[in-house]
């Protein structure tokens, strides 16, 4: 492929209907002068600036050396762009992009045929845009994203209330905080920062007012209707990441229109994201981006509709940098046959189905409140103790059921399901299941893991309490997972009632009986595949060199006071300062979170999370922090909130949200 020459556009500012003016970097082909040619949208809350800057300035200066243009946009609020952020993904955020998508499309520089792209909220909102079905957008690559906001985002997942969700509110606090570069917008950028400063919401207090699944996450979840979707998406994913499961229930509703690729990775793009390895995600999607919005015949569409990496054998790590393993492809995708396995009369898991009308077997479990700390980070940004840990500290406060050795290599694919039936005396509680791997020396690899607020057993729109003693039924589907136990090894199944900090506890913690003769595990098998070879990188160190002025540091402790008898998750992550050679401008972010939790009592838990984001040139500084707070009654949540800001030493502004008690929805 020949390169073209580009240029680059800092700070296109594109008005809206409503007067608003959004900022856009744009990298323009220069053939694009004489011959219009396709382009690709990305619209983010996360800075064009300095926040997504890394990763941008790595993938669309190769989009337009290839004769596409690249559109990054700031959403309201953010960066050099106009007025406040209004949430996430809301009617006015949709309606701004698809105003966006029409007025690319009709730049003298654009063939018409646009195409939406992005990882997280870029890939949540490319998905939601798909399903509105704006003319001139022909197809989306959709990374670790969603199509069910409810019960696969980072506020809640099938009921549970995820801790995440506070250490994101928070993190929105932070971002949305921060000023717009005076190199951009002039004298006027201390306007704008108050402006945010003062009407910047606080989402954690919106979603924590919808616990249950209404309507509220139904908007912009399309698997309410993805017959709306009617253009070609490739759904990529990480293993390593929350958001596993997209992909596959992505082919299996939009069926021929949509291509899933799911590696080992963390939350980042699989070009540049560990574990490795990784993939060749520049000539793939040019490819993507050339067949769909130029209509060159070159083969992307006849890709296998799943190819997938099945993790072979995984040790855990305090940082895993490549991850064993082999890539499959599937050309259709159906739901996989599933191998039955159940508890046998002296507690080992076997193959076969549990016996109908077996004898009662009950066996009481209540986990100590802290069982989880190996669990490591809802969504992952990097291969180190974000990741799941070795889970043989989780597991001593669980009820574990294995196999004997394995004869053979097992092989799956997609995602394992749990049946069972318990009774409990409390009107609430939460049950986590973890699928994990046991080396022959003893190591246990999470493989995956499903948790289930109780109350929301039949559906998560209308919880329905417990009834004390009363025996009800369970199904609880797990993550999707690709993965091979070797010969030798253990398959373990392991149950706990509690998974924290991950999940926040109920507010009562009686336990539960499980009868262990109705339990049923049912794992997909990976079937009939092809084995693949997919291509790499060329480039292995893709990202940009900024000027570093001090480097990042991360730690995560968890800190047991045993004469207190209390439980501390301890979060440090620091970016370091790097700066821009190209603009002079450094920046810093530093999180600090601690979870805390007395083992045996629910109602002790809390939660704090403290975002400080840094922007300096020699001649500016400023400095915003962010922090969300969170505890608990048995009735209410407690959550409050307070963001300060300084302009060289002085402070400028202080927002407090107040304390707020939202009352517990059955969580």
């Amino acid at each position: 492929m020949t390169a073209r020459g580009f240029t680059t556009i800092e700070n296109q500012l594109i008005t809206l209907k409503d007067g608003t003016r959004l900022a856009a970097r744009i990298w323009m082909p220069d053939e694009a002068e004489s011959d219009p040619v396709p382009a690709v949208f990305e619209f983010l809350p996360y800075r064009k600036r300095d926040g997504t800057c890394l990763r941008d300035e790595s993938t669309y200066p190769v989009f337009a050396a290839a004769g596409i243009a690249g559109v990054r946009v700031d959403i309201r609020g953010s960066g050099e762009s106009d007025g406040v952020i209004d949430g996430e993904y809301t009617e006015l955020e949709l309606a701004n992009a698809c105003e966006l998508i029409a007025w690319i499309a009709a730049q003298p520089w654009s063939n018409g045929s646009v195409g939406m792209m992005g990882i997280s909220w870029g890939g949540f909102n490319s998905l939601q845009v798909a399903a509105l079905r704006p003319p001139a957008l022909k197809a989306v690559i959709s990374i670790a994203s969603t199509v069910d906001r409810y019960n696969d985002d980072i506020h809640y997942k099938n009921g549970c209330h995820l801790s995440a969700q506070l250490s994101w509110a928070a993190t929105m606090l932070g971002y949305q905080s921060r000023s717009p570069d005076p190199a951009l917008v002039g004298a006027r950028w201390k306007e704008m920062w108050l402006e945010r400063l003062e009407h910047e919401p606080f989402f954690m207090e919106e979603w924590l007012s919808h616990q249950r699944r209404d309507g509220f996450w139904q908007h912009g979840s399309i698997s309410e209707d993805f017959s709306k979707v009617e253009i070609p998406a490739l759904v990529i994913a990480g293993w390593a990441d929350g958001y596993r499961n997209t992909p596959l229930m992505a082919v299996e509703g939009l069926g021929d229109k949509a291509k899933a690729l799911i590696g080992p990775w963390v939350h980042k793009y699989p070009h540049f994201a560990w574990p490795k390895p990784r993939t060749d995600f520049h000539g793939e999607a040019i490819a993507w981006w050339n067949k769909w919005l130029r209509g060159e015949d070159n083969g992307i569409d006849r890709l296998p509709q799943t190819r997938a990496y099945i993790l072979d054998a995984i040790r855990p790590a305090p940082r895993r940098d490549f991850d064993p393993g082999f890539w499959i492809a599937k050309d259709s995708w159906s739901k996989p046959e599933m191998q039955c396995f159940c508890v046998e009369q002296f507690g080992k898991l076997t193959e076969g189905m549990p016996i109908p009308q077996a004898p009662e077997h009950a066996v009481y479990l209540r986990s100590p409140l802290d069982t989880g700390t190996s669990s490591g980070e809802y969504f992952t940004l990097k291969p180190d103790a974000e990741m799941a840990l070795d889970q043989r500290s989780d597991d001593a406060g669980s009820l574990t059921f294995e196999t004997v050795p394995l004869a053979c290599d097992h092989d799956y694919l997609g995602r394992p399901v749990l049946t069972l039936a318990l009774r409990t005396l409390a009107r609430t509680g939460n049950l986590c299941a973890r699928l994990v791997d046991v080396h022959p020396d003893g190591t246990a690899t999470r493989v995956t893991f499903g948790v289930i607020n109780l109350t929301h057993r039949d559906g998560n729109a209308e919880p329905e309490a417990l009834t004390s003693g009363e025996k009800v039924s369970i199904r609880l589907e797990l993550d999707a997972c690709g993965y091979r136990f070797r010969k030798g090894h253990r398959i373990r199944l392991a149950i706990s009632t509690a998974y924290w900090p991950m999940i926040l506890p109920p507010p009562e913690d009686a336990g539960v009986e499980i009868d262990i003769a109705s339990l049923g595990l049912g794992l997909p098998l990976l079937g009939a595949h092809e084995k693949i070879a997919i291509p790499e990188p060329e480039n292995p160190d893709p990202l940009p060199k900024y000027i570093e002025h001090a480097p990042g540091v991360t730690k995560r402790q968890v800190l047991k006071d045993l004469s207190a008898n209390r439980t501390d998750y301890r979060i440090h992550e620091d970016t370091g300062l790097f700066e821009h050679p190209d603009t002079g401008l450094s920046t810093r972010q530093l999180r600090e979170e601690v979870w805390s939790i007395t083992p045996g009592a629910p109602l002790s838990m809390t939660g704090i999370s403290t975002w400080t984001c840094d922007m300096r040139r020699p001649d500016w500084f400023v400095r915003t922090v962010a922090t969300a707070k969170i505890a608990c009654t048995a009735s209410d949540w407690i959550i409050s909130a307070v963001v300060t800001a300084y302009e060289g030493e002085v402070q400028v502004f202080e927002k407090v949200f107040a304390e707020m008690r939202i009352p517990r929805d059955l969580m």
